[in-house]
């Protein structure tokens, strides 16, 4: 099967520039493309996962990404898909940022030598001419055409900065840039990157005369509508593990309605699309085999099989009653803390387990609150250390809320 119908039968493909040539375009040959991804917080969060899918079945089709980490474009700033303005960000804090991404994206792609790589656009931005710019690219770009763009109309209304307005400008630059420098001849983005992605498009042809590719893959909400992104209720599910830990990552994934199931499997794993049709297939306790398939395969790509096997037996301990409860997210506190006195609704909360100390009180009042597997109706009850086991104290709030608490120094 061609390369743009596996992409676009796994659910990848949104837009496409030109008149039906990018299936020819790909097959023709090795291509270098490119995926942007601004360093606006030091981590990629769900939101990420679908370009960076999208990039790592080309490049196992033979082509080349390169990953542009927006080390410059994050001092400005993307209206793409925002209410409001971003906050200004720091050259430090975006220099963190961009070290911080480039370790990430490692474990979707290929980096060995003649593979994949990362560039950080602050490279040759920061060193552009102002008045040179205006004149050879700016001449190029009209305002009323740009004013179409979805992404600057959406945001008339509320007020664009003109520090925005540039942003389109940019990016498209980026892609001159890359064309010239490294014979990039496609670049790929979410959804809300198509105005962006049209106008670089269209600033290649116009200087160098030549066509030029882009594609967009769509922006996934759950059928429930939440957006894949770090907006979504709940919180974001980030990429970096300190940010959310391989279990909950996986625990996200297994927690998937039933009738994301089929299309998450295809966006999110490499599975061939055989087993995919196979596990979607299943009906009623059988859709717990998909969903766990579903969770280990997402959380090995993000995290490694070793994570997963780890978050995979630590979920099938605490919620079907197999194996050990050790491999269950942690929380340490010092011995001496509990010594001094500490009550089992500040453990809840510390670990996270629970926002508020009203929210814990409300669980344990409604039958919600656990410990080391026992009801708790007291959720002020002094803790001891000699209730913790050598696997410490497991805490539950809710069905599927879990954590160990370990003696220890954090």
């Amino acid at each position: 099967m061609k390369l743009l119908a596996t992409l676009d039968e796994r659910g990848l493909v949104y837009q496409m520039t030109g008149s039906g040539g990018l299936s020819a375009f790909l097959e023709e040959g090795p291509r270098v493309f490119y995926a942007g991804f601004d360093a606006t917080a030091d981590s990629l969060h769900l939101g990420h996962l679908v370009p960076l899918m999208a990039a790592a079945h080309m490049q196992r089709a033979g082509h080349k990404p390169l990953v542009l980490v927006g080390g410059a474009t994050a001092l400005v700033g993307d209206p793409s898909g925002r209410s409001s303005e971003r906050s200004l960000l720091t050259v430090e804090e975006v220099e963190r940022n961009v070290v911080a991404l480039g370790k990430q994206v490692s474990r979707f792609l290929d980096f060995s030598p003649g593979g994949a790589e990362i560039l950080n656009n602050a490279q040759w931005l920061k060193e552009l001419n102002y008045i040179a710019f205006l004149r050879d690219i700016g001449k190029h770009f009209s305002v009323n055409r740009m004013l179409t763009a979805d992404s600057v109309r959406a945001r008339l209304e509320t007020g664009l900065s003109f520090l925005e307005f540039n942003y389109m400008l940019l990016q498209s630059y980026d892609f001159l840039h890359l064309f010239r420098s490294r014979g990039c001849l496609l670049q790929i983005g979410g959804a809300d990157q198509w105005g962006n992605i049209v106008a670089g498009v269209d600033l290649v042809r116009r200087m160098a005369g030549v066509e030029v590719h882009g594609f967009t893959v769509p922006l996934v909400t759950t059928s429930t509508g939440e957006k894949m992104s770090k907006s979504q209720p709940g919180g974001a599910v980030w990429l970096d593990p300190e940010k959310t830990s391989p279990y909950d990552y996986y625990q996200f994934w297994i927690n998937t309605d039933d009738r994301d199931l089929g299309r998450f499997l295809r966006l999110y794993t490499f599975l061939p699309m055989e087993e995919v049709l196979d596990l979607e297939s299943r009906s009623g306790a059988d859709l717990r085999a998909g969903k766990e398939t579903l969770a280990f395969e997402a959380t090995a790509i993000a995290h490694g099989p070793d994570e997963a096997e780890a978050a995979r037996n630590a979920s099938r301990a605490l919620f079907q009653g197999e194996g050990n409860t050790g491999d269950a997210p942690t929380f340490p506190v010092s011995p001496e803390a509990v010594a001094r006195g500490v009550t089992l609704l500040e453990l809840v909360v510390m670990a996270g387990l629970a926002p508020s100390r009203g929210e814990v009180r409300r669980l344990s009042e409604q039958g919600g609150l656990y410990a080391n597997g026992k009801r708790v109706t007291d959720a002020l009850m002094p803790v001891t250390l000699e209730e913790f086991s050598d696997n410490g104290l497991l805490l539950r709030a809710g069905k599927k809320r879990y954590c160990r608490i370990v003696l220890g120094e954090r």
